[in-house]
């Protein structure tokens, strides 16, 4: 649902425990920065079956546990007060749900400017079979960037610098675009790094690789330094493992930006598997970009 004055909100996934508070606070800066209000959301739970079939757990007052209607409302005046003791200039609403959370917040994606969530780094199997799994169907699926936050930004490398992976992809250019928004709102820098992997099987001119590599990335970033003339910009080619070099230039930055499937991507797939593999392993906020 958009702002009153039709603006399109920044969305936040509420979790109930108030200790979790990374991704809220990081989707309430954002918002601020953006001037956009902020939407929160969080999903109550459903009751559980049993192992037999037919068989339920009891009631919630049976078992003497607060309503999941009663702990969503408190988790959600909770945060508010959070959102508003830390920005309090800034347009808040909230909303209970029902349903799967990642179903829940690509609907709500439909309208929104960006969706946040936090991730407290599942292990691959548990995050890509588990059904409280968030990050990643809705990394895959949701129409506007989504924002992982698995801790908390790095602000003490000066000056402070955002990654950004290019592979000349249609996916990877949407995510420079958004890059420079995110460095320029936050008076950053900004670090565009292609990197070139070996194939298997090789190639007969390595050098000429390379060469088509900065080509590819030189033209990805030319003409957007003159739309934002205040962002510093750093661009090269790194040889290595896109997931690993990735996740070590995330280890100091604020952000890493990656499109949600680039080069070498399936139809039908998910999401790409550097996309997969930085949301995993980055050590700082992931933001993935569709095109």
């Amino acid at each position: 649902m958009s702002g009153v004055d039709g603006r399109r909100p920044i969305v936040v996934g509420v979790d109930p425990d108030p200790s979790k508070r990374l991704a809220l606070a990081w989707a309430a800066d954002e918002a601020d920065r953006r001037a956009l209000p902020l939407r929160l959301v969080h999903v109550r739970g459903v009751l559980i079956r049993g192992h037999r079939s037919g068989e339920e757990q009891l009631s919630w007052e049976q078992s003497g546990q607060a309503s999941p209607q009663s702990v969503g409302e408190q988790a959600l005046d909770k945060a508010v007060a959070f959102v508003e003791s830390r920005r309090p200039a800034l347009e808040v609403s909230a909303s209970l749900a029902d349903g799967e959370p990642a179903w829940v917040l690509r609907e709500e994606a439909q309208n929104a400017a960006m969706v946040v969530v936090g991730s407290w780094h599942l292990g691959v199997r548990r995050e890509l079979f588990s059904s409280a799994s968030v990050a990643l169907p809705l990394s895959a699926h949701a129409p506007c960037p989504v924002a992982v936050v698995p801790e908390p930004e790095h602000v003490t490398q000066q000056p402070a610098y955002i990654v950004v992976g290019v592979d000349g992809s249609p996916h990877s250019v949407a995510a420079v675009d958004l890059a420079f928004e995110e460095a320029a709102l936050r008076g950053a820098a900004l670090r565009a790094l292609y990197v070139w992997h070996t194939p298997l099987l090789g190639v007969l001119d390595e050098d000429a690789a390379m060469r088509e590599c900065r080509r590819v990335l030189s033209e990805t970033v030319a003409g957007r330094t003159a739309t934002h003339p205040g962002v510093e910009l750093h661009h090269e080619v790194v040889r290595g493992h896109p997931v690993q070099v990735l996740t070590e230039a995330s280890e100091h930055a604020l952000s890493l930006v990656v499109g949600t499937r680039g080069h070498g991507g399936f139809t039908g797939m998910l999401l790409g598997s550097v996309s997969q593999g930085a949301l995993h392993h980055a050590r700082c906020p992931v933001i993935t970009v569709p095109v």
